[in-house]
Formats: C-alpha cells, sequence, structure tokens
C-alpha cells in the first residue's frame, strides 16, 4: 500500500467514516490525520458545481462553467486529441473551483436511441468511443485533478435504472460494453472511474466481483479508485469487498457503521478496508495539491472560442444539393425556428451547466457579414400547432433566396431519468418544414439534437446540417460552417436508420421489469445493419464536405495500413479516413465489418498526404466463452478503407496467424446470429448465447423495488405513496416538462433512501419499509418509525466518537 504509514495510524472507525460521503459532493475529513475532505462534481461537458443547496440532479443553481459540447457531439469530431484540449480546460475549470474529481466522460456503448442519456455518451461503436473517453481523461489529469468515466457497466436504460438487471452474455459484454471502458482506462490512466446503477448479470455492478476484480483490478491493472454512482450502493459491505472505494452521496454513518461491524464481526477482513481507504488515499493527495496550487479564475474567452472550435470540427453536413452551403455574399437569408433564438445546446439533469453565456444564431446572423431578410419564430416550442406562425414563416420564406430552418428536440425530449418514446421531430416542426419548402425550394435545416432522429423529411431540402447539442458557444460555430469559414469535417458517431423499427433491439428496449435482455447480442448500430443488410437514411462514419477527398496506394499488412489522401476539391478542409476489420469466411459468428482504427487528415486545396493507422491488439480479436479468454481466429482477413462504413474506398487482404481456440457456437442453437437474424430472437436461442436459462423476471418485495412498483405490495399505504407518485409524475408529463426528482424518486429503490437522506433514513426504517410492503402493516410501520428514532441516535453516538478520534468536527 502507499499510504500504509497514514492508514496505521487510523482507527478502524475513522477508515470506515471516509469510504462515505460526508455531503452531497463532499468526502470527510480527518484533520488530525492530514486527510482534507476532497470535492466531486458532475460535468461530461461542463463543471457543474452547485452555489448552494447541492442536489444531485442539478435543480439547484451551480457556479458559472463553459457549456462544451456534448459528447455526443464531440463524437463526430472522431478527434481524441480535441477532446483532449476539451478535457485540459474542464480540469482547468474543476481546480478553478477548488473541485478534485469531475464526474465524466460519459462512455457506455448506445445500445438503443431511445436512451434518455444518449447526449451524454460518446458513440455506439466502443473503439470509437474509447479513444474519445481517453484523450478527455489524459485532458483533465493533465492539470492534476481527476477524471471519472461513467458508468460501469452496461448501464444503457434510465427507466428502473438504479435496480434494472442487464442480462448478457460474456462475449457482448466484453466486445460492446468494456472495451470502450478499457481503452479509456489503459489510454487515459483515469484515478477514478464509476459503476453503474444497475445490476450485471444478478449483481450490482458496485459489489461485482466480475467487473471489479476479474476485469478491473486484474485484467486491466486498474489501481486507482471506484465511486459508486449517486445512490448506486446495494451492499456497501460487498462493494467494500469486492473493490469499490467510495459510496455517494451521504448515507450519514449508517454504511460505516455496518462496515465497522462486518469487521468486528469477522466478516469482512480489515485488509480489505485498508485497500480501499489507500484508493481512497491517492486520490485525495495527488489531487489536493494541484487544487490548492490552482489559479481562482479560468479563461473565459478562451475556453469559449474552444467550445466555439470544438462545436464547429464536430457538425455533420448530411446534405447539400446544388451546393446551396456555404451561403454565397450578398444572398438574403430567411432565418426561421424557434431554436434560432433561444438554442437547444444541453441535454437536461446532472449534467446540465450553468454557461458562462450562450450564444443564439440570430444574433449571430445579425452580426455577421450576411443580408437578413428577417426572422420569425415558426413553430410552438411545446409542440403545439400554431398556424399563424407557420403563415408568417411561408410569407419570409418567400422573401429569401435561401431559407435556413432550426429544428429539433426540445428540452423535455431528452434528459437524464427518462428515455425517449420514440426519434421523431415533434410533428408541428415537420409541417413548417412543408410549408416553408413549397415557398421557397432553397431550403437549410439545422438540426439540433443529442441522439438519433428519423430524417424522412430530407427529401424537402436541399441542405441539412446536424449540429447535434452544441454547448453555449454552438450557434457560432454553425454561423461559421453556414457561411464556410469553417469547412464541415463531422461524421456521423451513429447510425441513423430509416425508422425506429428498423433498429436492432426494438424489441427489446426497454426492459420494463427486472431483466434488460440484450438478446440482439452483438448487434447493434453499424454492426447489425451491415451485417443483416437492412438499408439506413445514413451510415455510420457518414459526412460530406465543402471539397473532395481522393484515396490510393493503399499498403497493408497485419501491424498497419498505409495510403494517400489527396484533397481534390477547392477548398481547404478535414477527411476522416476510417479502417474496419471484415473475415468473410468466418466460422465464429461476427459482425460483417467493425471499426478498429481511424485517422483526421486536414488538407489543403490539392494537398496529398500520407496516412498510416496502426492495427492494436483489439484488431482482430473476438472474446471466446470457452476458453473464457481473447483469441483469435486464424486465416484471411479483409482491411477496408474508406469515407463512412458504406463508403469503401481501399481493400487489402492480409494473412493472420490465429490462436487455434475451438469454435465456443459449435453444435449450439445460435443460427439467428450466425445471419444477424435477431428481431425476434426465441428464448431457447437466447438461453444458448447466454449459456444458462433466461433470468425470472418479476417484481420482487425487498429492498431492491423501487418506489414505482410498490403497487406490487401487499400493504394500501405503499398504494397510496405509488398512488401519488405516479399521479404527480403523469401531471408533469402532461404539462410538457418532466420532473426529474419525481423520475428519480419513481425508478429509486427503497434501499436507497438510506443514502440519498444524508443520514436521516437508515437501514432499519427501510427494513420496515420492506415489511410494511410485505404485508405486516402493523409491525412494518412500527419498526419503520422506531428504526428512524434509532438511526438518529447512533448517528449522534458514532459521530461523537469519530469527533472524538479525529480532533473534533470536520471544517
Amino acid at each position: 500500500m502507499k499510504y500504509a504509514d497514514v492508514i496505521a495510524k487510523l482507527s478502524l472507525r475513522e477508515k470506515c467514516a471516509l469510504l462515505s460521503g460526508a455531503t452531497v459532493f463532499e468526502t470527510h475529513a480527518l484533520p488530525n490525520k492530514g486527510v482534507p475532505a476532497i470535492w466531486l462534481s458532475d460535468g461530461p461537458n461542463g463543471l457543474r458545481k452547485q452555489a448552494g443547496p447541492a442536489d444531485h440532479l442539478g435543480l439547484n443553481p451551480s457556479e458559472p462553467a463553459t457549456c462544451f459540447p456534448t459528447a455526443a457531439t464531440v463524437a463526430n469530431s472522431w478527434d481524441p486529441a480535441l477532446g483532449e484540449e476539451i478535457g485540459k480546460a474542464l480540469g482547468e475549470e474543476t481546480a478553478s473551483y477548488r473541485v478534485n474529481v469531475i464526474l465524466g466522460p460519459g462512455l457506455n456503448t448506445k445500445r438503443s436511441p431511445l436512451c434518455g442519456r444518449d447526449f451524454e455518451y460518446f458513440s455506439e461503436d466502443p473503439y470509437l468511443s474509447g479513444k474519445l473517453a481517453a484523450g478527455y481523461v489524459r485532458g483533465i489529469q493533465s492539470v492534476g485533478v481527476s477524471a471519472c468515466p461513467k458508468h460501469f457497466a452496461a448501464n444503457n436504460q434510465e427507466l428502473r435504472r438504479m435496480a434494472s438487471n442487464s442480462v448478457l452474455d460474456e462475449r457482448t459484454l466484453r466486445e460492446l460494453y468494456l472495451t470502450s471502458f478499457e481503452i479509456a482506462v489503459k489510454e487515459g490512466r483515469p484515478k477514478c472511474i464509476m459503476t453503474s446503477y444497475n445490476r450485471v448479470n444478478g449483481t450490482y455492478a458496485n459489489e461485482n466481483h466480475h467487473l471489479l476484480q476479474d476485469i478491473l483490478h486484474g485484467e486491466w491493472g486498474y489501481d486507482g479508485a471506484v465511486v459508486t454512482d449517486w445512490g448506486g450502493s446495494n451492499d456497501h459491505v460487498e462493494g467494500v469487498r469486492e473493490g469499490s472505494t467510495l459510496e455517494m452521496p451521504c448515507p450519514g454513518f449508517g454504511s460505516a457503521k455496518r462496515l465497522m461491524q462486518a469487521v468486528e464481526e469477522g466478516r469482512l477482513p480489515e485488509s480489505a478496508v485498508d485497500a480501499r481507504v489507500d484508493e481512497l488515499l491517492e486520490l485525495v493527495f495527488t489531487t489536493d495539491a494541484a487544487v490548492k496550487a490552482a489559479p481562482k479564475r479560468f479563461d473565459r474567452d478562451a475556453h469559449h472560442a474552444l467550445a466555439r472550435r470544438a462545436a464547429a470540427e464536430s457538425v455533420v453536413l448530411l446534405k447539400n444539393e446544388d451546393d446551396l452551403l456555404p451561403l454565397k455574399p450578398g444572398q438574403r437569408v430567411a432565418l426561421i425556428g424557434d431554436f434560432a433564438q433561444t438554442p437547444r445546446y444541453q441535454g437536461a439533469g446532472s449534467s446540465s451547466v450553468n454557461a458562462t453565456r450562450v450564444d443564439n444564431l440570430k444574433d449571430a446572423a445579425e452580426a455577421d457579414d450576411i443580408t437578413l431578410a428577417g426572422f420569425c419564430a415558426g413553430y410552438e416550442r411545446s409542440g403545439t400547432p400554431n398556424p399563424a406562425f407557420v403563415e408568417e414563416a411561408a410569407a419570409l420564406a418567400r422573401k429569401a433566396d435561401v431559407v435556413v430552418l432550426c429544428m429539433g428536440l426540445d428540452e423535455s425530449s431528452e434528459s437524464e431519468g427518462l428515455d425517449r418514446s420514440h426519434i421523431c421531430i415533434p410533428e408541428n416542426q415537420k409541417q413548417l418544414l412543408e410549408a416553408v419548402a413549397q415557398a421557397n425550394e432553397n431550403l437549410v435545416v439545422v438540426l439540433s439534437a443529442g441522439s438519433v432522429v428519423e430524417t424522412g423529411w430530407v427529401s424537402r431540402c436541399k441542405a441539412v446540417l446536424h449540429a447535434y447539442l452544441g454547448g453555449q458557444a454552438g450557434a457560432g460555430a454553425i454561423m461559421d460552417v453556414l457561411t464556410g469559414r469553417v469547412n464541415p469535417s463531422g461524421k456521423l458517431a451513429e447510425t441513423l436508420p430509416l425508422t425506429y423499427e428498423d433498429t436492432p433491439a426494438a424489441r427489446y428496449f426497454p426492459g420494463k421489469q427486472q431483466n434488460v435482455e440484450y438478446r440482439e447480442g452483438l448487434y447493434i448500430g453499424y454492426r447489425y445493419y451491415e451485417t443483416a443488410h437492412v438499408p439506413v437514411r445514413y451510415p455510420f462514419g457518414y459526412g460530406l464536405s465543402y471539397t473532395t477527398f481522393a484515396y490510393s496506394d493503399l499498403k497493408a499488412d497485419a501491424d498497419k495500413v498505409t495510403f494517400t489522401i489527396t484533397n481534390t476539391g477547392s477548398r481547404a478542409g478535414a477527411e476522416i479516413a476510417q479502417l474496419y476489420v471484415a473475415k468473410a469466411d468466418a466460422a465464429v459468428f461476427r459482425p460483417e465489418k467493425e471499426l478498429k482504427g481511424f485517422a483526421k487528415v486536414f488538407l489543403q486545396a490539392g494537398e496529398c498526404k500520407t496516412v498510416t493507422i496502426p492495427l492494436d491488439d483489439k484488431a482482430f480479436r473476438y472474446w471466446n466463452v470457452k476458453t473464457d479468454r481473447w483469441e483469435t481466429e486464424g486465416g484471411s482477413y479483409q482491411l477496408l478503407v474508406g469515407a463512412s462504413v458504406q463508403d469503401i474506398r481501399l481493400r487489402a487482404e492480409v494473412p493472420v496467424q490465429g490462436t487455434g481456440a475451438p469454435d465456443p457456437y459449435a453444435g449450439k442453437a445460435v443460427q439467428c446470429y450466425r445471419t444477424a437474424d435477431i428481431k425476434n430472437v426465441p428464448d431457447a436461442a437466447f438461453e444458448a448465447l447466454l449459456g444458462h436459462a433466461i433470468p425470472e423476471d418479476r417484481p420482487h418485495i425487498d429492498q431492491t423495488m423501487t418506489l414505482g412498483e410498490l403497487n406490487h405490495s401487499r400493504s394500501p399505504l405503499c398504494w397510496l405513496a405509488w398512488a401519488v407518485l405516479h399521479t404527480l409524475l403523469k401531471r408533469s408529463s402532461r404539462e410538457g416538462t418532466p420532473d426529474l426528482n419525481l423520475l428519480f424518486q419513481y425508478n429509486m429503490p427503497v434501499r436507497a433512501l438510506a443514502q440519498m437522506t444524508g443520514g436521516m433514513v437508515g437501514q432499519e426504517t427501510v427494513d420496515g419499509i420492506v415489511m410494511e410492503a410485505k404485508g405486516f402493516w402493523i409491525i412494518g410501520l412500527l419498526r419503520a418509525l422506531i428504526g428512524f428514532g434509532q438511526n438518529a441516535v447512533s448517528n449522534r453516538r458514532f459521530r461523537a466518537a469519530l469527533d472524538a478520534e479525529r480532533g473534533g468536527p470536520a471544517v
């Protein structure tokens, strides 16, 4: 242990207290032992340190910080170096506010476009996600504070997120949902990592021996701290045993008391507590010095400029008929759409940033060197039809040479705590689009959304810019691309399907009871569309430019590919070359092609460059569930270099030495996985893939049942609590702005009451509530009430003893 000398001076009580939060975002301090408290704050795309009373959902105001583009946006840049620049700026702001750990980046692989938190995640491809996340981690930690990649692992829906059970086979887990974390850990070397709320194959992620011990600490050699998601601890004793360092937010001293008791009774070795304290002290001491030495201010203008550049490099040009873009000097431009005046620039929930300032497209256009024919809102943001708005917009469109129409999803469409119900643009916006297109065929659509949307309406416009959620400077970035000051170079980090029904997990998402069954296996995103030959609107890796690029002179072997890219157009620009690996004669089923490398190359008009993309240890591997290790199937592989997953420009074939492992699926009824026919996987095939029976899926009356499942209890009091929550939630949804606090409570397990109430509710009260739910009405209610008082007394005693040991109350 690195800090054995410090740990030797600590009492068991002090050590156990250190492993839980003192407040919503702070750890405990031991002043007389030289251990300061540290602060952890939200912020995948900008720091969210709350100025007043703290809450984990972002409901209360926070300090001003730069709101950078979301991960879903920056992923379209395909630029880990840009991610590192953003990370460094995030780190500087984190340190300036005396925060030690910024909770991000988020890098869960996107399983379904309906996940309400997809805007916080990079891509449907784990290799791309991992490379970008590693860049963010390096940048954040370059100033001495800590990043905290999240949510580890298989966390892909918001419904029942704190109590769901992700049921998936080991190969799918390894190849799709852990590879991004593996890259981030090995290449970024984060000091901290956050576990997810959910169970993975029956065991909560935060106490999952396989995830934490076998893989994270064992195979990957991770030696940093592990922190729970806020309220994500199910059993703190088991978490500490398996490698979870810090329980957040502030469970009072209940968890510390149970930890002490487990050690004293011999159920948990004190060495496990010491190991976790050692991890925490490493995080504390290595970040504390940097935070104390950091300037108290950051360069707001420089960070705003970086945010604008990042957003501009991430804009994706989906369509550009007749070279309508960039806008030409002297053209009269009609600007239409409420988003042009009040931009949608970030997601909702714990990642919401109090931006230092926010640009809008209307002001940017008025300040720019273009001729505005006028502006009108065009639609009600709420989705309510407004014929007068549409008529006004059509009239304005007729006066202009070009129309720029800003469309997208509003704030209530994408949010932490709430999955989407569809992937459509609001109907009133599509009706506006039709009216404007009839009035003026020179129509440019600027799309703002944090995730996938259906785009069947693209035939009605000549040009489409997908700006995603561009952060506080996103409007300026859009203007840079519209005017041609920036040549768009973004490419899609996720596939845009024709319809939601075409998506591979459509029948299985979300899991509505205990289990979330990943029946589609390896086939998500482009891995499915390419293998099953399902047509899409815009493929993974797709994006246009104002110039053109030619590929030539491919040379390849099993270690790298080398080729030439030439800018054959009249403008300088950047091309993102992508390397896919395929094996047409594979004995072990696999997707038709998989991304294994990429390079972003900037070229002046007419310039050519030689590009080399290395092939690393992930290029040819697959996880063999029979040998329980990574294996390589020997034989001939195709190396495909192109401008998107469908636009392959160069091909080569190389021999690869295999490891000689047996086919793990020989004799198993997995034919649907061999052909990617996974839209309706039968139970037998899914069980063959899992290697065991499908787990039982029904609500259980225990401490893991959510408040939204209290209607399954046997108690009128619990039914009443459920009815009140359900009614309030329905009301907030009808009003168009879902209540995040209510959503969190609805999906929260009963046991989280002991972690989310600052110590007011203890495990004794939770046990009483469970008894009440099981039908022991009087006994359960009495136990809950008595437990409430016992917990208060016990907490006071523990605090008094701790204060005596640490030399007085912590400041």
